[in-house]
C-alpha cells in the first residue's frame, strides 16, 4: 500500500535520527533551557530577520494552537477563523473546550477576506447589545489553507490592518508553512510574516520532524508570561532538547526548503499528469495538497493501492479527493499513482 492521507506518514529525516542518536546521552536543563533550543531559537531569529521575537517549542499544531489562542483571549472573547480552519473543524473544538468561541466565517476556496473580518468586528461593535456576544478578539489563519491555497502579501497586509483597527491578535498556524513558501506562486517569507502576524508557527510535525512546532511571537500582546501557558496547558516537554536539536538540524543549512521543494515538485507532476487526462480539480492549490475531483467507479481500484482522504462529493458519479505529497514522497511512487489512473481512465 502507498500512501497519500498526509503529509507526516514517515518518521523522520535520517539526520533528524541521527542527530537525536548521536545527541542522545547528553545531559542538558530540562524544560526547553538547553543549548540546543537557544541555537535553534537564535537560527529561527535569524531566518526571521527578528532578533528580537520569542521562540518556543511545542510538540504539536493543536496543542500550540489552543495555547496560543488561549492567551491571546479574555473569557469573553472569540477567535475568527474560516470555516475550513483547521481549529474550527478537525481539533475536536480544542479551541472551544478552552472557552473560546470559533467564529467561523465562509471561505472561498478555504480563505477569509480583510473585508470579511472587518464586517464582522463592524456588526459586532455597531450592535447596541454587542455586550451580550461574544467579542472578536483574534484572527486565525493558516497558510496553507486546508485546501493548499495561499494567502498574498497584499492579503496579508489587509488583514494586518484589520487587525490593527479592531484590536485582533494575529495569528499564522504553519503547520504546512514550508510547503507555502516552497510554491512558486507564494510571495511570503519568514521576515514578512515576522513583520506583519503577533504570532505563526513554523511546522516541523508535517515537515521531517519527528515532532514538534516552532512558535514566533513578535507581538507585544503575547510575549508576557507566555511560558506559564505553555506550562498550564500541558505542552512544556521535559526533555525539551528533542525539540531544539530537531528544528537546529533542519534549520541550519536550508534542508527545511530543500524538502519543502521536493514536496512541491513532486505534487506539480501529479496534478500535471491529471490535467492532462482531463481530471478536474475542486480547487487550484499550488502546494503539496492536490485535490482532483475522480469519477467513483475509479477509487474502489485506487483504493486497492493507494491511501488517500475523501473530501467531498461532487455529484451523483464523482468526489473529491486528496493526494497529499511530502519531504518524503518517493517520485516512484507519484509514478505508479500517475500510472494506474491512466490506465483506469483508459478503461
Amino acid at each position: 500500500m502507498i500512501y497519500f492521507n498526509s503529509d507526516y506518514l514517515e518518521g523522520s529525516h535520517p539526520r533528524i535520527m541521527a542527530r537525536l542518536a548521536d545527541t542522545n546521552m547528553d545531559q542538558t536543563p530540562g524544560y526547553g533551557e538547553d543549548a540546543y533550543c537557544d541555537r535553534a531559537r537564535d537560527i529561527i531569529r535569524g531566518l526571521c530577520g527578528a532578533p528580537d521575537a520569542d521562540v518556543h517549542f511545542l510538540v504539536g499544531g493543536t496543542q500550540v494552537n489552543a495555547t496560543v489562542l488561549t492567551a491571546a483571549l479574555r473569557p469573553y472573547q472569540g477567535v475568527v477563523s474560516a470555516d475550513t480552519g483547521h481549529i474550527a473543524v478537525h481539533e475536536t473544538g480544542a479551541v472551544e473546550a478552552g472557552g473560546h468561541k470559533v467564529l467561523a466565517l465562509p471561505g472561498v476556496d478555504g480563505k477569509i477576506t480583510a473585508d470579511q473580518v472587518d464586517r464582522l468586528c463592524r456588526l459586532h461593535h455597531g450592535d447596541e447589545s454587542h455586550e451580550h456576544m461574544v467579542m472578536p478578539a483574534a484572527l486565525y489563519l493558516s497558510c496553507p489553507t486546508e485546501l493548499g491555497t495561499l494567502y498574498s502579501r497584499d492579503e496579508l497586509s489587509a488583514l494586518r490592518d484589520v487587525c490593527d483597527r479592531w484590536r485582533l491578535v494575529f495569528y499564522l498556524d504553519g503547520a504546512r508553512l514550508g510547503y507555502g513558501m516552497a510554491a512558486a506562486e507564494s510571495t511570503i517569507d519568514l521576515p514578512f510574516l515576522a513583520t506583519v502576524c503577533d504570532a505563526f508557527t513554523i511546522g516541523g510535525t508535517k515537515q521531517g520532524l519527528l515532532f514538534g512546532e516552532a512558535l514566533v511571537i513578535t507581538g507585544d500582546a503575547l510575549r508576557r508570561d507566555f511560558r506559564y501557558m505553555i506550562k498550564r496547558g500541558g505542552g512544556m516537554l521535559a526533555k525539551g532538547r528533542l525539540l531544539g536539536v530537531q528544528f537546529e538540524e533542519m534549520l541550519k543549512d536550508g534542508l527545511y526548503m530543500q524538502l519543502s521543494r521536493h514536496a512541491i515538485h513532486e505534487a506539480m507532476r501529479l496534478k500535471a499528469a491529471l490535467e492532462a487526462l482531463g481530471v478536474p480539480f475542486l480547487v487550484d492549490s499550488p502546494t503539496n495538497q492536490q485535490f482532483p475531483i475522480l469519477p467513483d467507479s475509479l477509487l474502489d481500484g485506487l483504493r486497492e493501492r493507494y491511501g488517500f482522504a475523501t473530501i467531498q462529493r461532487v455529484d451523483d458519479q464523482h468526489t473529491a479527493v486528496r493526494f497529499c505529497t511530502s519531504w518524503a514522497t518517493d517520485p516512484r511512487h507519484v509514478d505508479a499513482l500517475i500510472g494506474d489512473v491512466r490506465r483506469a481512465m483508459g478503461n
